[in-house]
């Protein structure tokens, strides 16, 4: 039974907006682990949903506690509300709104913030409103907000550094060789087995509270992580790299991906059987398609706005020539003209409202996959050319290097490892923006007093996951579109190094007990791997201007909300009742 039943108001409202938070979460830093990914076509949108639903949550839930201690308590004393702790749980709660606030704003405009700045804005806020600027922890020593400010400085530059060392050395070690596929094959398993012995790390390096793994010794923390680098290594060898092979070097388009349990039985599978008259046979998919290098634009000689043009009377032009012959349809794209409709409109009419039995399932399935079936690609490319923010996007384009294309397929693999990674981490870093004040709340109303060291409850860090998870998929597909390709050109191999060095960096992050910002991470190391075109321009300057704004902003406008809300309840006059 609760200590403190007449809060009860307070918990409830916190779980309202740490929800909200989290769903926000999802929404605005989901391009921090998946923007890549999709960009780069290593996975297509629904996989990238359904992978990040169990890493993010996974994250959330086995590594997480450790740094919303951090946001909880270290920021702000919580001596000073010894005395008063339902004080404390109100100046959490408008945290949360302040933090919430901000970050729907944020994301409803497209602007990728950083959510860690947004909660750390609103604890100082309502720390300054209570107990005054001493009251809170501001020196580098207790882990207070200058640990925090110099992270956001710090943490892209040491992600931007990983990320180029792990592309220079991909880009001279692997992709400008004579034979860049035969060094892919070599580089392939030793790559999934760094970033499978980073992943656990994560997880037995002191950072997984929930699992009990504090009491580890030097050697079991080593072990575990070598072993299971080592048994990757060794199975990706034995199992996944003959599959390849027979896939890339033989082009053996009968080779199906349930193959790969025949692991080295494949090379001795017999000869490519032609393909069937009349089929075209597309072994990988091309990773640079729609993007034109720099010769094709210089041989061309033709400018972007040109190109649009010709397109645009292309389209025309096959439109009139299709509604020639069909009668039929000219009368009813007349008729949808003459009422000024559409005829998706006129389709919904013959369909009848969305809440008819025979209509529901579909509504119901369209609503849930709102935020999936979206081309992210596509929906980056159609920018407006020359635009405030975009900028020229086909000349960024064309400044970065085209790769062997079978060589980037191999990498599309370890995307996809170091995108489940990177969201493994996201989850477990970010998590604690949203549960860190909401396990305050339901501590303080649970309990009724303010523990220094009070482990958060599972069910708290399950919440805050699926918050995340949900936002995610209803909306992550706005600020997802914003990144990747608009920022720079991406490929597997550039997404891979990207998200390498990122996930990394969080790593040690999270090891040391320090919220950074995994928008941070990911953008500096987008930068990193961009500049190693050896082009300043390609990487799209006004974009990163843009992010640095909001990182800028985010923390002042967080902390404002949280601490004049806080300010004017707690010096609110009372109201004693209607005078007689």
């Amino acid at each position: 039974m609760q200590a403190l039943p007449q809060y009860d108001y307070i918990f409830a409202l916190g779980m309202i907006f740490a929800f909200l938070d989290a769903w926000n979460i999802g929404a605005n830093d989901v391009a921090n682990s998946f923007a890549t990914s999709v960009s780069s076509r290593s996975l297509t949108m629904k996989q990238a949903m359904m992978i990040a639903t169990v890493m993010e949550f996974t994250g959330a839930v086995t590594v997480g506690a450790r740094v919303s201690d951090t946001i909880r308590s270290k920021i702000v004393s919580a001596n000073a509300f010894v005395d008063q702790p339902a004080v404390l749980a109100l100046g959490m709660l408008c945290a949360l709104v302040g933090s919430s606030t901000w970050l729907t704003v944020a994301t409803a405009i497209g602007l990728p913030v950083s959510t860690t700045h947004c909660i750390t804005g609103g604890v100082i806020g309502m720390g300054i409103a209570t107990v005054g600027v001493k009251g809170v922890s501001w020196s580098w020593e207790k882990k207070g907000v200058a640990q925090i400010v110099a992270s956001w400085v710090i943490a892209p530059a040491i992600a931007g550094g990983f990320a180029a060392c792990i592309f220079l050395v991909t880009k001279y070690g692997v992709l400008k060789r004579s034979n860049p596929l035969k060094w892919g094959f070599v580089m392939v398993p030793i790559y999934f087995g760094i970033t499978s012995g980073i992943l656990t790390m994560l997880i037995v390096w002191k950072g997984a509270a929930s699992l009990d793994l504090d009491n580890w010794n030097a050697a079991q923390i080593c072990g575990t992580i070598f072993g299971v680098a080592g048994t990757v290594m060794l199975l990706i060898a034995t199992f996944f790299l003959p599959w390849l092979y027979r896939k890339l070097q033989y082009e053996d388009w009968t080779i199906k991906w349930y193959h790969i349990f025949q692991g080295p039985l494949l090379l001795k599978r017999g000869s490519v059987p032609d393909p069937p008259e009349g089929v075209n046979i597309q072994i990988v998919q091309d990773y640079y398609h729609g993007h034109a290098t720099r010769e094709d634009l210089e041989a061309a000689r033709i400018d972007q706005n040109v190109i649009a043009n010709m397109e645009h009377f292309k389209a025309t032009k096959e439109a009139q020539l299709a509604g020639e012959g069909t009668d039929e349809t000219e009368a009813v794209k007349r008729s949808a003209k003459e009422s000024g409709k559409t005829l998706e409109n006129l389709e919904k009419e013959d369909a009848g409202p969305w809440y008819l039995p025979k209509n529901l399932r579909k509504t119901l399935w369209s609503a849930f996959m709102h935020g999936v079936d979206r081309d992210i690609v596509e929906e980056q490319s159609k920018a407006q050319s020359g635009s405030l923010l975009i900028g020229d996007i086909v000349d960024m384009h064309a400044r970065a290097a085209h790769f062997d294309n079978k060589t980037e397929h191999l990498y599309s693999f370890l995307q996809v490892l170091t995108a489940a990674t990177s969201s493994f981490a996201h989850g477990a870093n970010d998590v604690s923006n949203a549960i860190g004040p909401l396990a305050t709340i339901f501590l303080i109303w649970h309990e009724g007093t303010v523990a220094k060291k009070s482990p958060v409850p599972i069910w708290v860090l399950a919440y805050g996951g699926s918050g995340i998870v949900i936002g995610l998929w209803t909306y992550g597909y706005n600020i997802m579109r914003n990144l990747g390709n608009r920022l720079t050109l991406h490929s597997p191999t550039r997404g891979f190094s990207m998200e390498l060095g990122s996930a990394v960096t969080v790593v040690m992050a999270t090891r040391l007990a320090i919220p950074i910002s995994t928008t941070q991470c990911i953008v500096g190391a987008t930068m990193g791997v961009a500049l190693c075109n050896g082009e300043f321009k390609a990487l799209n300057w006004r974009m990163v201007t843009w992010c640095y704004a909001g990182w800028l902003l985010t923390l002042p406008i967080a902390g404002v909300i949280s601490g004049c809300l806080m300010g004017i309840i707690i010096n609110a006059p009372d109201w004693s009742g209607s005078a007689v």
